[in-house]
This record gives C-alpha cells, structure tokens and sequence, in this order.
C-alpha cells in the first residue's frame, strides 16, 4: 500500500502520523509512506530522521495580522497545485491528513484527483484545517464524542489516536534506579511537556519546599529549555524530589508513577487513558480554541482525571490537590479505572482496518 500523509505544523498531529505509519509497515513491510509538510516546521526535520520520504510546502498558519492572513491563504492557494503534482507523481492508495496546516492543500488535492482520503481529528475541539476538509474526504477519525457530534456520522468513527497503540504495545523498563526512586513509595510526576510551562514550573519552585514533609516523592519534569534556569533559581531540593530537563520513557514511567500532573494535549491524554493512568490536568490556555480545556473536561465528566486551570493555580491549590489524590487509594482506583474506559488502545489497528476498507472500494 502507498500512503501520502499529510500532517504537521506541532507534535500533536505529527506524532499520532509516525506511529500509525509505524503500525502499518509491521503488518506490511512492503507499504510506502510520503509525509507532506512545511519546510520549516518540526516535521521538516523528525520525519527524515525517522527514515520517511518527506516533501515540504511553502506554508503558514492563519494567524496574526490581516496582511499574515492574506499570506497565508495566498500559499495555500498556491499549494494546491503542488499538491496535486505530489499525488501524481507518488500515485497513493490513500491519503490521510492529521490536522495542522501542512494537511490540508495535500488532502484537497487528492480528493480533487478522486484518491481515497481519510482525515483524523485529534482533539475535542476540530481544527481549522479538518473543518475545510470535512466535506471534501472520505471518512474521518475523531477521539472524543465531542469532535463526532460536529461531524457527519454517515462518514465518522471514534477509533481514538495510534499513540494510544504506540504506549500500551511499548515494553516497559523499570526505570526506579535510573531516577533515582524508592520503590517503597508513591510517585507523582509532574510534566507539562516536552517544552515545559514557565508559569507551572513557577508553582512548582515555590512548592518545592514543601514535598519535602511528604511521604510520597515527586518527579518534577522542567522541559528541556528550562531546566537550567529552574534548578538555578532552586537553593534547595529535597531528596524525595528529582529535578529532570525530560523523560525519554514516557511508556514506562506512565506506567509506574502513581499520578501524572500533565497538560491535555491529545496525545498525552490518549497515552493516560490507554494506559489507565491516573491525572491532575492543568490545560494549556495558550493553545487554538482552548482545546486543551475541552479535552480534559472529557476526562472530567467521566471522573477520568481532575482538571486546576491555570488561571486557578496556586502553590498551596497544587499542594492540596495533589494529597487529596494521593492519599487516597480508592480515588486513585477510579481515575485509573475510568481512564482505562475511555482508552482506545486498538486505536491503529482500528484505523488501518478503516483504510482498508476505503482503499478496496
């Protein structure tokens, strides 16, 4: 099979691409993948690291000032037509978009030429770019009841997203002596991201002291970029408290840890409830829609996860919330026991069917 995947701009439409593109060459090691993009984006660099054939497009975001606006539909305009060029010349069984501006021309193109298209739609809230396609596509993939009720339901199906499949098929490692961890007792980590979030690290710093009188040990995860001026500003760091830049199992300490203090991006919910993990979310409102915000409250509504937004944290908030979860093991069974409904850990397999079924038509 050939597959066009049309997807990037951040990690969250990306990620999701790579691990069905992973799914798919198990079951057929012959199938061929293009990943279209930008040629500045994250995916410009990741997707031929991972040993794909990659074609850029000279796009951006709908976003900021009327004169970036026009810009930006001017090249998508433009791209239409380089588009079609890519489908003819890779000549596709299918091709799927991810969400992202980078999806959107190639997926337009190919319905225009009466390829087979498949979009997925990530988060609760849909995104600019699947809104355009919607009528032009052949099916569509959605992950929470909210994006299906605004989708047509003749051509929709809640398979969920391929990280799920990705997090529960990974092998786990015991990584207790790696960070330095007792066995003997409970873990919260702490993880806003691979880039961290200034505003929940400052929360953090200023709680910092306070895990020290605690009888659980906490994971603070800084992101990358700012673990360097966060360990600087710390004077003390107790020692039931490990200060680390990143996680490079995040299977495997999901896995382990007790409780996740996370952001909802849609990825990192898919990961939570596929594995049964229990959560404290603080949505990102720094994101499209507010999506982040949406996506947690699916959790929330179903007693999955417990949300603090942003604008509501404070270190001694944090503090009390964290306890209250801890410290009670019946509360952490339901969270776990509700996320694991909610998970879709078959989520490539029921995809790959899906294109399947399309392609055959």
């Amino acid at each position: 099979m050939r597959i066009i995947f049309g997807t990037g701009g951040t990690g969250g439409h990306l990620y999701p691409a790579l691990a069905l593109a992973s799914y798919i060459k198990k079951q057929d090691p012959q199938s061929e993948f293009l990943f279209v993009g930008t040629t500045n984006r994250l995916e410009a660099s990741v997707v031929p690291e991972m040993g794909y054939a990659y074609k850029g497009m000279d796009l951006q975001g709908i976003a900021g000032s009327p004169a970036n606006k026009l810009k930006a539909v001017m090249k998508f305009v433009r791209s239409i037509k380089h588009s079609k060029k890519i489908v003819k010349d890779f000549k596709p069984d299918i091709v799927i978009g991810f969400g992202g501006y980078p999806s959107s021309s190639i997926v337009l193109g190919a319905a225009k030429m009466q390829v087979p298209t498949l979009i997925h739609e990530q988060n609760s809230i849909i995104g600019l770019a699947n809104k355009i396609l919607i009528k032009h596509v052949d099916a569509i993939v959605a992950c929470y009841d909210k994006a299906m009720q605004e989708f047509p339901k003749e051509k929709s199906y809640l398979l969920g997203n391929p990280r799920a499949s990705q997090v529960v098929e990974a092998k786990q490692k015991d990584l207790t002596h790696f960070y330095h961890l007792d066995s003997n007792k409970k873990t919260v980590m702490v993880v806003m991201g691979s880039l961290g979030s200034s505003s929940v690290n400052e929360v953090m710093m200023q709680a910092i002291g306070d895990f020290e009188q605690k009888e659980y040990q906490v994971v603070f995860v800084t992101g990358q970029k700012q673990y360097e001026q966060t360990t600087q500003k710390l004077s003390h760091i107790p020692t039931n408290v490990k200060v680390v830049p990143y996680i490079e199992d995040m299977p495997s300490m999901l896995k382990m840890v007790d409780l996740v203090v996370t952001r909802a991006g849609a990825s990192t919910l898919a990961e939570i409830t596929a594995l049964g993990a229990a959560s404290l979310i603080i949505p990102s409102p720094y994101v499209a829609m507010n999506h982040q915000e949406y996506n947690a409250k699916a959790l929330c509504e179903k007693s999955a996860a417990l949300m603090i937004l942003e604008k509501d944290l404070s270190k001694d908030g944090l503090l009390k919330t964290i306890d209250s979860i801890i410290f009670d093991d019946k509360k952490l069974d339901t969270l776990r026991d509700n996320a694991r409904q909610l998970g879709k850990p078959n989520a490539s397999k029921d995809i790959y069917d899906l294109i399947c079924q399309l392609v055959k038509k």
